[in-house]
């Protein structure tokens, strides 16, 4: 019986010795740390316009003839090249990042050490826009409505009174605060595009690129929710961002020099 006991302890031994599994790929939420942009002043979202973009981003990815590509180089500039007729803008961080098989979203951070200024989740699948910039060239406008002008005829003075004030909200809307856009992919319509709050996935992903300015990969996704072949594709770039006006923004992606890399305009027009 003596005999018997130590090689029953030794198995007890060997038995809580067992190694425990890997950690997640991606950290925990807790360990972001970009701060926050300079004058920014976050306020809460009403409730009803939550739930507008909401409904909005069930919309399906719709395709169209029609070409509006919006026209927002009347300054005296033109978008190709980068030479832009001496018109200099402010150098931003954008990132373009999203699951293969899901929608792409663009980041706006005014360095990568920042929490974002804008997320806008675009009208396309993010395989679409790795072959889109494999053509070396791709323009994306995202339009939105301008609501009603003060200066306009109103029908009655009730008209008049709702239409001053939907001018007033819109003149204090900035142009990156709208709620829902209309995109156009190389003058192609293909559905809407939301601006939506950064998700704790997004500050992951954030936090995980902010070694990183300029750059393209992949990042290991959420394995529970896309499975294992889930990889999540980004790609970050400076670039240049110039404001036509309050109803138009212009941002210029940087390629590095020497580099012929994808051409990448994206264009904001309130209309």
């Amino acid at each position: 019986m003596g005999d018997r006991t130590p090689p029953r302890t030794s198995n007890a031994s060997s038995n809580s010795q067992t190694p425990t599994p890997p950690p997640p790929p991606l950290p925990a939420v807790a360990a972001v740390s970009l701060l926050q942009p300079a004058g920014k002043n976050k306020k809460s979202k009403p409730k009803v316009v939550r739930v507008f973009r909401s409904v909005f981003r069930s919309f399906p990815i719709i395709g169209a003839p029609a070409c509006r590509m919006p026209i927002l180089l009347s300054s005296g500039f033109s978008s190709d090249g980068p030479n832009r007729g001496g018109v200099s803008g402010t150098r931003v961080t954008g990132t373009l990042f999203g699951y293969r098989k899901g929608r792409v979203s663009l980041s706006i951070q005014e360095t990568p050490k920042c929490l974002p200024s804008a997320v806008v989740e675009l009208a396309m699948q993010t395989s679409v826009l790795q072959k889109e910039l494999g053509s070396g060239m791709l323009r994306i406008a995202l339009e939105c409505e301008k609501r009603a002008d003060n200066n306009g005829d109103g029908n009655s003075g009730g008209n008049n009174n709702n239409s001053s004030g939907g001018s007033n909200s819109s003149s204090k809307t900035k142009l990156l605060d709208e709620p829902l856009w209309t995109m156009y992919c190389n003058g192609k319509k293909t559905g809407y595009g939301v601006k939506r709050e950064a998700t704790a996935e997004d500050l992951q992903v954030m936090e995980l690129l902010k070694p990183v300015s300029m750059g393209a990969g992949v990042l290991p996704g959420n394995a529970e929710t896309e499975g294992v072949e889930g990889e999540l594709a980004y790609m970050r770039a400076f670039f240049e961002r110039v404001v036509g006006s309050k109803d138009s923004e212009t941002f210029y992606m940087l390629s590095p020099e020497g580099n012929n890399g994808p051409e990448l305009t994206v264009f904001f027009v309130r209309v």
